[in-house]
């Protein structure tokens, strides 16, 4: 695991998370491992297909898929693709129990869930790698969809924290398919990132800058969900949040807006409170309306 790359990422928000639990400094293991704080009946017993391999561009382009235990015949349910942040693919973050829960969480709720492993990197974002594995990844999950009694067609891009600058893709005409986005704790401007700016050419940054789109029609239209850590100490990130949201209200953009005051960088597996309950509901809730 390229544990010493991750940590550096997640460094600034390990004493809130401590905090928002215990007092006592978590490691990088137990952050990752928590398990969403959100409980529903049925997640023990989801069926999990895992370690597909999605692609050959990198030895570790694995994916898992969650299903219901139980689907009726001739039922084809709506996929939730979760897009991890800046781990990169050696770290194997689908196998984190972060994204396990989530995994089980959204087959639990009706949804065929994806995790999958995916080159975004820290300190080098490796963006356009990532999207090209993004882009694997959903052509695997749309040309298998049938063998799980998944629907191709109705598909939500879920993603987290540095992940969000691949909600992108999410406004591309081209992908009439992709029906919402989801984004927590997730940069959606990077325009303004150092670190960004730093590893990748401006055209590029601009590119992945979700909020770049919303003068288009198309992008305005999108049904997105953004869920907002008040505590989040990552550098940059909130003030990327607060920017596309501005920018998506100037522009009446259909978006809908959670935050979470107490909220540290990913606090929905660190604060165990009914707030972040229930912006998970309301997350799960806003999936299953766009992709009926």
């Amino acid at each position: 695991m390229r544990k010493v790359a991750v940590l550096a990422w997640l460094l600034p928000l390990l004493p809130l998370a401590s905090v928002a639990q215990d007092q006592r400094e978590k490691t990088f293991e137990e952050i990752v491992n928590a398990p969403v704080v959100l409980r529903l009946p049925g997640t023990a017993e989801v069926k999990v297909r895992g370690d597909l391999r999605y692609s050959s561009a990198d030895p570790h382009l694995f994916m898992d898929v969650y299903s219901p235990p139980s689907i009726k015949r001739g039922t084809k349910l709506p996929v939730v693709l979760f897009i991890h942040g800046g781990a990169g693919s050696a770290s194997r973050p689908k196998d984190w129990g972060i994204y396990k829960s989530w995994g089980r969480l959204a087959a639990a709720s009706g949804f065929t869930g994806i995790t999958f492993n995916h080159r975004l990197g820290f300190p080098a974002p490796l963006l356009g790698e990532s999207a090209a594995d993004v882009a694997d990844a959903i052509d695997y999950v749309r040309s298998h969809a049938s063998l799980w009694n998944a629907d191709g067609d109705r598909i939500c891009l879920a993603a987290f924290s540095a992940g969000g600058p691949l909600l992108s893709m999410g406004f591309d005409r081209q992908r009439p398919y992709v029906k919402c986005l989801v984004a927590f704790y997730a940069f959606l401007d990077i325009q303004q990132s150092e670190l960004h700016r730093t590893h990748e050419p401006a055209d590029r940054v601009r590119a992945f800058s979700p909020i770049a789109y919303l003068d288009d029609d198309h992008a305005r239209a999108m049904p997105f969900f953004v869920g907002r850590a008040g505590l989040d100490a990552i550098p940059t990130l909130n003030d990327s949040i607060d920017r596309f949201v501005a920018y998506a209200l100037e522009k009446n953009a259909n978006v809908v807006v959670w935050n979470h005051p107490a909220g540290v960088h990913t606090f929905d597996n660190q604060n165990d409170d009914g707030r972040s309950r229930e912006i998970i509901g309301a997350a799960l809730e806003f999936m299953r309306q766009h992709l009926r």
